[in-house]
């Protein structure tokens, strides 16, 4: 359980990496510029997605340096074009504090989601726009107030989304958020919001993946490992089942995320209902 020292370093790569892409992408044609934000922008930006989540549980500079993780999170939002990283923060901690509480842990569909999002091609539909229901669930489920933290993160994302208009036009603008939207949507690597939680076998409830995927989210594939340690970064995840193997190997584990999209297509038993839902109670808040 200690800080990831090549975590800030990775962020900043991705981040470049964008900001090249963004450049590069200026004076291409619409259909190619929707090609390259899903197949390069999408993984980049999903992959800073998960650095955030990373950088929620304090793993880039550790606890006592908590605002230099807030502020790295921000620095890693810049490339997703809308302001998220302070609000992943606020409502990931309660996915973890209450994992499944009805009305707290915002992961878990609504049972509108559950009674629309049904059969094959809506569950298609459900797959693409994941984007916006992970943005618009937590202001049904649980709304809280707005935080300082959350006004700074909307501002400095706006000023950066500005500049990059001022300086190379709309294209580049429409790259990112096209690249946030394909790569969160229908995306081989959007198996995983699939693969954590939904109950693919009764009784279990959170599954791992340990395939090539990893390399590039941040390991969230070993999520069970997560779920227990999450203050073990996830460059760290892989040392926790190589040290205690008795405790994960023998659990339902999934191979492919792309064969989890699939299969919550297709399968019957699967889908928006598909997850563990339970009564939790409140904790009080301790400051």
């Amino acid at each position: 359980m200690r800080p990831d020292p090549r975590l800030k370093w990775t962020v900043l790569g991705l981040v470049l990496a964008q900001l090249l892409a963004c450049w590069l992408v200026r004076g291409l044609a619409w259909r190619w510029l929707l090609f390259w934000a899903y197949a390069f922008g999408g993984c980049v930006n999903h992959s800073l997605t998960l650095a955030i989540h990373d950088i929620s549980h304090n793993a880039a500079f550790g606890t006592g340096r908590a605002a230099h993780n807030r502020w790295l999170a921000v620095f890693a939002n810049l490339p997703v074009g809308v302001p998220y990283a302070a609000s992943f923060k606020k409502y990931h901690v309660d996915h973890h504090r209450y994992l499944g509480g009805d009305g707290l842990d915002v992961d878990v569909p609504t049972r509108l989601e559950g009674w629309l999002f049904c059969t094959p091609a809506r569950k298609l539909l459900w797959l693409a726009l994941q984007p916006l229901f992970y943005s618009l669930r937590p202001l049904c489920v649980h709304p809280k107030a707005v935080t300082r933290m959350e006004v700074l993160n909307a501002l400095v994302q706006l000023a950066a989304d500005a500049a990059i208009f001022a300086l190379w036009g709309l294209k580049p603008v429409v790259y990112l958020l096209a690249s946030t939207l394909l790569g969160l949507g229908l995306h081989p690597i959007s198996g995983h919001f699939v693969a954590e939680h939904y109950m693919f076998l009764k009784g279990h409830e959170t599954y791992s993946y340990y395939g090539p995927l990893n390399w590039i989210t941040f390991n969230v594939g070993y999520h069970v490992e997560h779920h227990d340690f999450p203050s073990i970064p996830g460059c760290n995840l892989p040392l926790v089942r190589k040290i205690a193997p008795e405790y994960y190997d023998h659990l339902p584990q999934h191979h492919s995320w792309v064969k989890v999209l699939w299969d919550f297509v297709l399968e019957d038993s699967l889908g928006p209902y598909a997850r563990v839902k339970r009564v939790c109670k409140l904790a009080e808040e301790r400051l």
